[in-house]
């Protein structure tokens, strides 16, 4: 059984689960699918083409799946998906796709902070910790597991990888490669992520070798060199084979 506040506003297409709250003046519009045990706190507005999955908090002030901030875009029928067990914070805006990929998506685990903004055709993974006023320009790629500070200015088309922490108030215009830290003005590389991977129970050897592939690859002159050096070393390492993987499909470059 849902639990709708009278001066919520849920348009009668909306398909909604069982199990969900939804707040005074939130506005739940027609083309949107929610699943179960979902709390929709006051003010929340659920635009046109959100798919929501189960467990998600959503606070005052949030607005989701919002008309793209494109130019290009020209009504076409999108989405914004959204997994599970997301915390969702204060006016944090996340918009729908466009044509180009016709969805954004944020994953399950999420924390996305307050005045927080996803724009267009975003990909999210899980477990992601992103800070207040931190803004994704379009397309933009996160990885699991990573850890982006408030107010950071992500560039559209940017990629940034798993397990990385990225300082606040940075700004980049270039892919930030896993597990590292990124900081400093202007950004660049800072680093491997230790503590943020022993948190998440990597083991000391593991960490040293992932230590080992960057000091491999940054002091290459040329990366290729460098990435084949590495897989030569590490021939059966995922963690290795991730890095490597991540910089040969870099369109923008990497942060040196």
């Amino acid at each position: 059984m849902n639990t709708i506040h009278p001066l919520a506003v849920v348009a009668p297409e909306a398909k909604i689960g069982d199990g969900n709250f939804i707040g005074p003046f939130c506005v739940i519009n027609k083309d949107v699918v929610i699943g179960d045990n979902n709390k929709f706190y006051n003010s929340v507005t659920v635009h046109d083409g959100a798919r929501i999955g189960n467990g998600n908090e959503f606070f005052p002030g949030a607005s989701i799946s919002t008309k793209p901030q494109d130019l290009k875009f020209k009504g076409e029928i999108t989405t914004a998906e959204i997994g599970d067990n997301n915390s969702i914070r204060e006016n944090v805006t996340i918009s729908r796709g466009t044509a180009s990929k016709g969805k954004t998506v944020v994953g399950s685990g999420n924390l996305l902070m307050e005045n927080m903004h996803v724009a267009h055709d975003c990909v999210i993974g899980n477990g992601c910790i992103i800070g207040n006023s931190t803004k994704f320009a379009g397309e933009v790629v996160v990885d699991d597991n990573a850890i982006i500070s408030a107010e950071v200015l992500i560039h559209q088309f940017n990629n940034i990888g798993g397990y990385v922490m990225v300082q606040g108030g940075s700004r980049t215009s270039q892919d930030i490669p896993p597990y590292v830290i990124a900081g400093k003005e202007p950004i660049r590389f800072a680093g491997v992520n230790l503590i943020g991977l022993r948190r998440r129970g990597f083991s000391n050897e593991t960490i040293e070798m992932i230590h080992d592939t960057y000091r491999i690859i940054y002091a290459s002159s040329v990366l290729k060199d460098g990435i084949n050096e590495a897989r030569m070393k590490y021939p059966e390492s995922k963690e290795v084979e991730y890095i490597c993987s991540f910089i040969e499909n870099s369109k923008r470059g990497i942060i040196r």
